[in-house]
């Protein structure tokens, strides 16, 4: 008998499908079907595999609001971020499809002859998406990876499988052939394992957290098969003196609390210049009870529940009863995850909160006194995924995004995540890159070819 997953709405806690997973047979004749589906992908012209990815993204944006829909009530996303997170599916189709032509070796000087570089693909490419994210990071691994030549198995997260079968669906719809693009449910340990493991596939790429994104590099280490790991973040939000406080104040909430706080790019630690601690704190106050949390379809929603009943009481962990909150918001009454907008002070707070992932909507805020001790505070962590820093000195930003040991930062923004610009983490926030004009590279193996020209 097949494996079933319940697919659980986290507003409402009512079970709206069950799916059947995918198990290690399945896995394994999924990979066959793939193989011969990206051979003849592979052997059309550029321009025609640039076609059908264009109409790929048609369809999704033509089911950009069937999309959105899913994401509400399989994730609890507020429907005004569903709709971004379905129309950024469709940019990032786009944006590969144009890269697709463009994917172009080099000629290299040598004696005697000529020398050509080619970019080939790698075949079969296993992405493992998130449930935080589920439409946008599948995007993010299949549309690059489709573009180069490759064929794609999506394992979604078993909590959100809803978006990913819809979006094979519309694949087909715009004539992608068939099994080029497969969706495949199930749980991490069996459905996952098997991808992780399966000799015809030819790469991983996996956004989660860090510790399942060591065993899968460990897996793969003993095929010399390469990852892409997008993986956990503690990002610090900066906010200098000489700032534009109440900017400052009024974007921080969006920075930590947006998908409730279930974001590798959270910033949810606040660090701010002693001098205006104070009166950042008052500012932060009714900015973060501005940002109201309720029905995930109610466009004036700004934040919904957590994902599941396990990962609110992961968040409590990090929050005691006992600990005094310096804000704290307020959820709706009745069935749902939902767990409030949480701004913790760093000598209150417990030490786990200030230095872990709590993947929830809670930040510690702390106060600094210069450059140096603000650069030690964020640096003293093993994630680097992103960050944020708030000035009017030009050069002070620039001195700081240098010396800030992460991979995507923003100034006087918290916006530092763009389909056209790489994403990724230092440390143990992952390798490789994803997104921007070298997407498609990452799926490819360069092959080197010299053609003698001297005379025999």
């Amino acid at each position: 008998m097949q494996d079933e997953h319940e697919v659980i709405n986290p507003a409402t806690e009512e079970t709206i499908a069950t799916v059947p997973a995918t198990g290690p047979r399945a896995v394994d004749a999924a990979v066959a079907r793939a193989a011969r589906a990206q051979e003849r992908w592979a052997a059309l012209a550029p321009a025609d595999r640039a076609r059908l990815l264009r109409r790929f993204a048609d369809a999704v944006d033509g089911a950009v609001a069937e999309l959105a829909d899913i994401e509400v009530r399989e994730a609890g996303h507020p429907v005004t971020n569903a709709r971004w997170e379905a129309g950024n599916v469709r940019d990032v189709l786009e944006y590969a499809a144009g890269g697709v032509e463009r994917l172009s070796g080099r000629q290299i000087p040598v004696a005697g002859g000529i020398d050509l570089t080619f970019h080939e693909p790698l075949g079969v490419v296993g992405v493992i998406a998130p449930w935080n994210f589920p439409l946008p990071v599948a995007g993010w691994g299949a549309a690059p990876a489709l573009a180069a030549g490759n064929a794609v198995l999506l394992k979604p997260a078993e909590t959100t499988p809803l978006t990913a079968l819809r979006l094979a669906g519309l694949a087909t719809e715009a004539g992608l052939p068939e099994d080029l693009f497969q969706v495949l449910p199930g749980d991490g340990p069996t459905t996952g394992g098997a991808l992780v493991d399966h000799p015809g596939v030819a790469k991983i790429v996996f956004t989660g957290s860090t510790a399942v994104g060591k065993q899968i590099m460990a897996r793969c280490a003993a095929q010399v098969k390469p990852v892409t790991l997008e993986l956990g973040g503690k990002s610090p939000n900066i906010v200098f003196a000489d700032a534009d406080l109440e900017r400052a104040a009024a974007a921080a909430p969006g920075s930590f609390l947006d998908n409730t706080g279930q974001d590798c790019c959270a910033r949810s630690r606040i660090l701010v210049q002693r001098q205006v601690y104070d009166r950042f704190l008052e500012l932060l106050e009714p900015a973060v009870h501005a940002f109201t949390a309720g029905d995930p379809a109610d466009p004036d929603t700004a934040m919904g529940p957590l994902i599941s009943a396990a990962q609110r009481e992961r968040v409590r962990s990090y929050v005691p009863e006992s600990a005094p909150a310096a804000i704290r918001g307020t959820v709706p009454d009745g069935k749902g995850y939902w767990y409030p907008a949480t701004v913790l002070e760093s000598r209150t707070a417990d030490e786990r909160a200030a230095t872990e992932e709590v993947f929830g909507p809670v930040a510690v805020i702390t106060p600094f006194e210069d450059e140096a001790e603000a650069v030690r505070l964020a640096n003293a962590t093993p994630y680097g995924l992103s960050g944020s820093l708030w000035t009017r000195d030009t050069g002070r930003a620039i001195r700081m995004a240098r010396a800030v040991a992460a991979g995507n930062l923003s100034v006087n923004s918290h916006s530092s995540v763009r389909y056209s610009t790489p994403f990724g983490g230092y440390k143990q926030s992952g390798l490789g890159r994803e997104l921007g004009p070298d997407a498609l590279a990452a799926f490819t193996e360069t092959k080197n070819v010299f053609i003698s020209t001297e005379e025999n």
